[in-house]
């Protein structure tokens, strides 16, 4: 293995290193504190065996192309997959891979934080308190919406979505979900399935857990988001595209649902200038992964997933839709 390179995109956690040099890799980082640009990444990846890379790069047909036939493997460093032209990689005989499971309960986490930290104003009343504003308690100020005993939507029932519904149950909620099928796992913990629009219709909260594909890209547009019950809270730890961020930001000022929670933006890292400027929605920078633990292990799998093909062998998570 001495004689194999591979290159990594974008720094990640020590251990993800140490899994491919400790596997007789030669490794090359990206020094620069950003993701490459297309063309700069199109110049790098033909010159090793195998890539680490992000969500953030877009491992499209020129890349794929620029690659092979030298590079066998691109390795996402998360589960998402929509960054990668799939059809592209399997005509070029490159594999593509992913690490899922890894970081479903971290992110189910956070979906949580933010489903709380929106109900309950957290973010509105701490910038009071940060500017000095705060002038004592008041039976009128920051009022939220109770989340204990309330009806929870899960859109896409998934890993993260089921661990999402998992969590509920510590707060007596009634749980409801809309996906493809039925789904076994969430459904043994009381979960029932319903149709989008009852979905949204009977929800109190409406958390968002469904991949990004053609079918799901503003899957919530403003039609879905009026249906939704005033007091409702949206909360957004899938993809930023799944919802017209045009139209919620319309919703939203006109105080139509209670507020948002978002850790994902269609454009990132362009947030709707609209969603700064408004009180009722929690904004976060993509962390729903974002804990020492869970990163280390994506880095490691990533590792693990490149070392596997580079030895001829099958990895863990090969991506093929």
């Amino acid at each position: 293995m001495s004689s194999l390179s591979v290159y990594v995109t974008r720094a990640i956690p020590e251990a993800g290193i140490a899994a491919l040099v400790g596997a007789g890799v030669r490794v090359r980082l990206n020094p620069l504190a950003r993701s490459l640009r297309p063309e700069e990444l199109r110049e790098e990846v033909g010159r090793y065996d195998g890539v680490v890379c992000h969500l953030t790069d877009r491992i499209d047909e020129t890349v794929l192309t620029a690659a092979a036939p030298r590079c066998k493997v691109f390795a996402n460093c998360a589960v998402g997959t929509d960054n990668f032209d799939v059809a592209a990689a399997a005509q070029l005989g490159i594999t593509l891979t992913n690490t899922p499971d890894v970081l479903t309960e971290a992110t189910a986490d956070l979906a949580w934080a933010l489903l709380m930290a929106t109900a309950r104003r957290l973010g509105e009343a701490e910038r009071v308190v940060r500017a000095g504003a705060w002038r004592g308690w008041g039976m009128l100020d920051f009022l939220g919406v109770d989340i204990h005993g309330k009806t929870l939507g899960i859109v896409g029932a998934g890993r993260i979505g089921t661990a999402v519904a998992r969590r509920a149950g510590g707060f007596s909620m009634k749980v409801l979900y809309c996906d493809r099928e039925p789904m076994a796992e969430i459904e043994a913990l009381g979960a029932r399935r319903v149709g989008l629009v009852e979905l949204l219709e009977t929800s109190d909260f409406v958390s968002l857990h469904t991949p990004l594909t053609e079918e799901t890209r503003h899957l919530l547009d403003e039609n879905g988001m009026r249906r939704m019950k005033r007091e409702a809270v949206l909360i957004n730890t899938a993809r930023g595209a799944v919802v017209d961020q045009t139209a919620l930001a319309e919703v939203l000022r006109e105080g139509r649902i209670a507020g948002a929670g978002f850790d994902v933006y269609e454009n990132e890292p362009l947030v709707p200038p609209d969603f700064l400027a408004l009180e009722n929605v929690v904004l976060l920078p993509h962390i729903g992964s974002a804990t020492l633990a869970t990163r280390s292990r994506m880095a490691e799998i990533a590792a693990e997933n490149v070392i596997a093909v580079l030895r001829g062998e099958p990895p863990m998570n090969v991506v093929t839709e």
